[in-house]
């Protein structure tokens, strides 16, 4: 069987961080809004480039300002992958109607499409909260694939101790905790039962999982690869690469620190932030190096063909 890698970027401005951790956006600084879009996404590319492979960025349509666009066009006429990630990135949208999830995800392509030229054949939810709704928006509109489940226990507990302290706190978070569901849900790619797409079936769209380690589920993901000690990323690669399909998903503040200018405030919420960007593009570029010569790595529309 083909060994297939993925690697994905999911561009979500530092106002989300900043609802998620119960910050009003007044507390980023001027200029930070669109930082990702301005910066981590030239050092993505560059980290694809270093390691001599295509990826795949899900962008979020309603937040494409002017360097935003540029970024895409860019992106996307060196050959990676531009996904959609929706319109308004609302973390409530698994909550909204079947209409208002279909009329998002519609407008969050129509504006991609607007800034790059190429519609999106790909499709991951906002936090990682995958709805029938949107299975079924998915199906209407002709999607290629998802890649929105996240089965990470040690996330989902940890996400819901954060909510749980930020509203003792007296600050709400805008972030949603998903259906325990997600926690049974299969690690390898597969098709979804259109009812319930955290459980296999025959539905018309495949899901590529976004990977977690198989014995403890712990995610796999840009955050911690690119902060966690190097011998526990080694440990952990280790197991993942007996895998026969590796997802890497990474996100777009991963590639940032501080003295970019995403402020004080968030860098005390989100402590990643304090971490020098140097270093960790410097872990992330010896992981891409492993990754390729264990795997064929593709962008996640050329896994959904091949699987």
């Amino acid at each position: 069987m083909r060994r297939l890698a993925c690697i994905n970027i999911d561009l979500d401005g530092l106002a989300h961080y900043a609802a998620i951790h119960g910050l009003p956006e007044e507390a980023l600084p001027a200029g930070a809004v669109d930082l990702v879009d301005r910066v981590a996404v030239d050092r993505f590319v560059g980290l694809c480039d270093v390691a001599g492979v295509k990826g795949t960025l899900f962008a979020i349509g309603g937040d494409l300002r002017e360097a935003g666009r540029r970024s895409l066009r860019a992106a996307a006429a060196a050959g990676h992958e531009i996904g959609n990630h929706t319109h308004a990135h609302d973390y409530a949208l698994s909550r909204r109607s079947a209409p208002a999830v279909a009329a998002d995800i519609a407008l969050g392509a129509d504006e991609i499409e607007a800034a790059c030229g190429v519609r999106p054949r790909g499709f991951r939810a906002p936090g990682y909260t995958f709805t029938a709704a949107m299975y079924a928006a998915l199906v209407e509109q002709g999607y290629a694939y998802g890649s929105s489940v996240f089965p990470a226990a040690p996330y989902y507990v940890a996400k819901a101790a954060v909510m749980g302290a930020l509203a003792i706190a007296g600050r709400r978070s805008r972030s949603v905790l998903d259906r325990p569901r997600v926690l049974g849900a299969p690690l390898l790619p597969y098709r979804p039962d259109p009812a319930e797409p955290y459980r296999p079936g025959s539905g018309a769209v495949p899901e590529l999982p976004i990977s977690v380690e198989p014995l403890t589920r712990f995610p796999f993901i840009g955050t911690f690869v690119a902060t966690l000690p190097g011998a526990a990323v080694d440990v952990l690669y280790r197991r993942m690469a007996r895998q026969p399909f590796l997802n890497l998903e990474l996100h777009g503040i991963d590639l940032l620190d501080e003295s970019d200018g995403t402020g004080s405030a968030l860098a005390r919420a989100q402590r990643d932030l304090r971490v020098p960007a140097v270093r960790k593009q410097a872990r992330l570029r010896e992981l891409l190096a492993r990754i390729r010569r264990d795997y064929d790595v593709v962008t996640l529309l050329e896994a959904s063909t091949a699987v």
